[in-house]
């Protein structure tokens, strides 16, 4: 059996997003753990930036001024987000496993990726301007503490991020 792919998304993964996860496995038989993170750990001015430089205006503001986000809702949408990712993967290499992870995206990432002694990360995201340009996203972070590349996708399409 192949190493494990370990794969981090944000988003719900889709179609788009298993024909590229088949692409990466090549008919292989290598294992996919998805993990999705119970806080995305947004920052409230980044978010800001990020949402004005895709000139969605009204939604800077709107996030500007909302409150903290519900741990118990942001649990429930990170599980909801964990069964449809799984759900859009079965069928390809070794299996699909998932996992809802604690104590910040790219911790669990690098943790994972020890622990399974992955040699494969990948991590889905949509694009974020402001962390993609400065290369402070979860791929680039996460690479940096792996020491081995780790393939950054936006979700739902076949773009490959800069890390």
């Amino acid at each position: 059996m192949s190493d494990p792919i370990v794969i981090l998304t944000e988003e719900p993964l889709g179609a788009d997003d298993r024909v590229n996860i088949e692409r990466l496995v090549d008919g292989g038989d290598a294992p996919l753990v998805v993990l999705v993170p119970a806080n995305t750990e947004r920052h409230l001015l980044v978010d800001f930036l990020e949402n004005l430089s895709m000139l969605d205006i009204a939604k800077a503001f709107r996030e500007l001024t909302s409150h903290a986000p519900d741990p118990v809702q942001e649990r429930a949408a990170a599980d909801a987000t964990l069964a449809t990712s799984v759900s859009a993967l079965e069928g390809i290499g070794g299996g699909v496993a998932g996992e809802v992870v604690d104590g910040g995206a790219v911790n669990g990432l690098v943790a994972k990726v020890k622990e399974l002694g992955a040699a494969q990360a990948v991590v889905i995201t949509r694009p974020h301007a402001v962390a993609d340009t400065f290369h402070t996203d979860w791929a680039n972070r996460a690479q940096d503490k792996l020491g081995l590349p780790v393939l950054h996708l936006y979700a739902g399409s076949g773009f490959i991020g800069d890390s």
